[in-house]
């Protein structure tokens, strides 16, 4: 097993440049500069006359503290809370919202119906009213709301059992999932219906106040897997034009039935084969039959390599329909992870990187730049810096004042973290002791069944009984 090389032991940028070299990848890189104004201090004009005050996104992430039937709870508020005062101006999501209770993926995830939505409005106002406490302004303050079914991630019910809605037969991660033979696929009727749940939910997510609704493609969820449906029969799959039908129809739904709400789409710019922990704890690319058609943005011929030209007509779809915002990801967390965010630690269920993850970080920094030079007119945000750690804003920095995007989006970083904006902006030390190190244990521990947070540097959560819980289940798979 190879050991990479920890980011925490870089401690200049000489250090870190010849690490890259070594590893045959680049990063932009801009250190901050007493004689110009900060890159990532620069307002954007997002559209539809949203106006986001700096270059910081805070991303969404998947809840799994909410109650039973979907609504927030005390922890859920914190986390918000603690995202409004961040310092970041674009919230993209705050985390997962379900369109109805069966595409949940854990029996704790929040939902959009006319039941919740008071409380998503209200759990909007807490993190915009602290917002305003720490900034004392948030007219420059963009929120949305990811809008999401998880598909044949689905575990809507307590304790987690898994029921799958799937759109085609997938080779592998049909019996990975164990998805039965005679499993039915979701019918026409069926997208149908959820197209109108997706119009539906944006309709309520604009009367509760949020700027704009993401349209989720990412992570092998419901969105993500029908740009792979070649093999699904009928309107939703086969040609291009059928795979995307589901956003386009969703998209001129909320058109119609709310226009004055932009929106946004979250997609895995590029895939790859599923992977499992090999012999010695690696992470080993599954076995698969040629060509391989299961991976949006991957050569069919060699699915580990990546091919952009689908990936680019789909951002050219996007810039028909008037969907500007984009925030790029790559894989997905159940059967890819090293490639979706890159980690040092893998989860629970994970296995160890089959590459340094500052590759991965290239790979997705490269990959997105390369998106928005194609499609200059739409606002990119990009995604995998956490784990960039101390040399985050720089690489940030790099990123922007090269064009590379247009917001830098943060995720786990945003847990341990979440008042790295606000830190970097007035140029304040760094707190290196709340550092994402990527232990993994905010995915770990909703994999055991416990609620979402940092666990190694949160203070709050270090505290709960969690924290022991989750302890003890790791030391049962030592």
């Amino acid at each position: 097993m190879t050991a990479y090389r920890r980011v925490a032991a870089l401690r200049t940028a000489r250090d870190l440049t010849d690490h890259l070299d070594r590893l045959g990848v680049s990063l932009p890189f801009r250190a901050r500069s007493a004689d110009e104004a900060d890159a990532l201090a620069e307002p954007c004009a997002i559209g539809d006359g949203l106006l986001a005050g700096n270059r910081f996104c805070i991303q969404p992430m998947e809840g799994w503290d909410g109650t039973a039937d979907g609504a927030p709870t005390d922890l859920t508020r914190r986390r918000w809370q603690r995202f409004g005062a961040s310092g970041a101006k674009l919230i993209w999501g705050g985390e997962a919202v379900a369109v109805s209770p069966e595409g949940r993926a854990n029996p704790h995830q929040l939902t959009i119906d006319a039941d919740h939505a008071p409380a998503l409005a209200a759990l909007r106002r807490d993190l915009v009213d602290a917002h305003e406490r720490a900034f004392g302004r948030t007219d420059d303050l963009v929120v949305g709301l990811q809008l999401t079914h998880s598909g044949r991630f689905a575990r809507p019910r307590a304790g987690g059992r898994p029921e799958p809605v799937i759109l085609y037969r997938h080779p592998l991660l049909d019996r990975r999932l164990g998805i039965a033979a005679d499993h039915p696929l979701l019918d026409d009727a069926g997208v149908g219906r959820l197209v109108q749940r997706f119009v539906e939910a944006a309709v309520l997510a604009q009367q509760a106040g949020f700027g704009f609704v993401d349209v989720k493609h990412c992570h092998g969820y419901l969105g993500h897997e029908f740009l792979s449906a070649h093999a699904r029969p009928g309107p939703y799959g086969g040609s291009f034009e059928n795979r995307t039908r589901f956003l386009r129809e969703v998209v001129a739904g909320i058109r119609a039935r709310v226009p004055g709400l932009a929106i946004g789409v979250r997609v895995s710019i590029f895939d790859s084969l599923p992977f499992h922990e090999g012999p010695d704890g690696g992470g080993v690319a599954d076995a698969a039959a040629r060509p391989y058609t299961c991976a949006f943005g991957a050569d069919p011929a060699d699915p580990l390599r990546t091919d952009l030209s689908e990936p680019k007509r789909f951002l050219g779809l996007l810039q028909e329909l008037g969907v500007r915002l984009v925030n790029l990801t790559a894989g997905s967390p159940y059967y890819n992870p090293h490639l979706q965010r890159p980690a040092l630690f893998p989860p629970s269920d994970g296995y160890q990187p089959p590459e340094d993850p500052l590759v991965g970080v290239a790979r997705q920094i490269e990959v997105a730049a390369a998106m928005k030079r194609a499609f200059p007119d739409l606002i990119v945000v990009g995604s995998a810096y956490s784990y960039l750690q101390e040399w985050l804003p720089d690489v940030a920095r790099g990123v922007i004042a090269t064009g590379g995007a247009d917001f830098i989006g943060l995720g786990r970083m945003a847990l341990s973290y979440p008042h790295l904006p606000a830190d970097v902006l007035a140029g304040r030390p760094l707190e290196r002791a709340l550092f994402c190190r990527t232990f993994s244990d905010c995915t770990s521990a909703p994999r055991q069944g416990l609620v979402s947070g940092c666990y190694p540097l949160d203070a709050f959560y270090k505290a709960r009984p969690e924290a022991a819980a989750l302890v003890a289940s790791k030391a049962g798979r030592a």
